[in-house]
């Protein structure tokens, strides 16, 4: 029977209505290219360097660089002299679009996603991630820092060739602000991280965890908001991203791998996104000494992975629900039962 749940970090309500499908099969499809470019003609392939803006960061490797990091070609946001902060006819709010749109080039390889890559070259990506967000934290006026990645055209991916990419933005946006509010909220009256229980709660029922591995806990969140949602957590409580030591991020890597391996495993290669949820930048704001002060102790880093394999319509504009037709108790057990094959080297 369809119900209406709601999880204790959002205030989003989302219906589970499991008679609209039933199988895994019924949500199998190929994420498609956005460009079906050729290795000779791809950007972001080996040879084709000057293809693209001048690079911020190479890690290297044998043979020739491992992972890239260059300014997006086509930026959503860029530098400024100023913010540019006004009012428009008193009521409306402006500023220029300052902020910074970076493209991770993950591998060299033009066919090799995230799901079939080695640990190695996995870790790589993830110390690109937390470089270029540690770097761009440094600018004052950056509040927040987005990694991304999508994939396949209907995730919005422009270029087939793996990659992610980072946005910075001179305010925190909604969303992020109202879980950073309901956690500090949270703390204040329990002297706990509201994340830290939530996956108490998951590892005690047991229902909805796909995985407990390498220090992470993999999970199909109680209001999942589309089929096979999932969320990592790293088990230890963290509020950084970028603390990551050696061996956490060579756990991440392997979790990463595993886990988007089940999905394709069980779905082929659906389009997808990942976000990653970590903490504003703590930088201190003029007249506002307690801005996030207390993020060390109530907010925890994660993951989120969004297969898209459901489309958002007129009911989810018009009304902020979700119809998820496939209850994340399922999706859980199907993907715990995935056999993975073993990794790449």
């Amino acid at each position: 029977m369809p119900e209406l749940r709601r999880g204790p970090t959002s205030n989003r309500w989302v219906i589970v209505a499991p008679e609209r499908a039933r199988r895994p099969s019924d949500f199998e499809r190929k994420a498609s290219s956005a460009v079906e470019e050729k290795p000779g003609s791809c950007p972001f392939c080996p040879g084709n360097e000057h293809m693209t803006p001048p690079e911020i960061l190479r890690i290297h490797g044998p043979g020739g660089w491992c992972t890239r990091v260059i300014p997006n070609k086509y930026p959503a946001l860029q530098d400024y002299a100023e913010l540019g902060r006004e009012a428009v006819q008193g009521v409306f709010d402006r500023m220029h679009g300052v902020g910074a749109h970076e493209v991770i080039i993950e591998t060299p390889d033009h066919d090799r996603s995230l799901a079939d890559m080695s640990e190695e070259q996995a870790k790589l990506v993830i110390d690109a991630y937390i470089a270029r967000i540690q770097d761009l934290s440094n600018n004052p006026w950056f509040r927040y820092v987005l990694l991304f990645k999508n994939h396949g055209r209907e995730a919005g991916a422009s270029l087939a060739h793996p990659h992610s990419q980072i946005i910075a933005t001179p305010i925190v946006p909604q969303e992020v602000r109202s879980s950073l509010q309901t956690a500090r909220a949270y703390y204040k009256s329990k002297e706990r991280c509201i994340f830290c229980d939530v996956m108490l709660g998951e590892i005690r029922s047991g229902e909805r965890i796909v995985e407990l591995v390498d220090g992470y806990v993999v999970s199909a969140p109680y209001a999942s908001r589309f089929p096979f949602e999932l969320v990592i957590y790293p088990r230890a409580h963290s509020h950084d991203f970028t603390t990551l030591s050696a061996e956490q991020r060579y756990g991440l890597a392997r979790t990463l791998i595993r886990t988007l391996g089940r999905l394709k495993a069980l779905l082929g290669d659906v389009p997808y996104n990942f976000v990653l949820k970590t903490t504003p930048n703590p930088v201190p704001r003029p007249g506002q000494p307690e801005y996030w002060s207390t993020l060390p102790y109530d907010y925890h880093w994660r993951i989120a992975i969004l297969p898209r394999l459901t489309q958002v319509a007129g009911f989810e504009w018009g009304t902020g629900f979700y119809i998820n037709p496939m209850p994340p108790e399922s999706a859980a057990k199907y993907l715990r039962d995935v056999q993975l094959a073993p990794p790449a080297t």
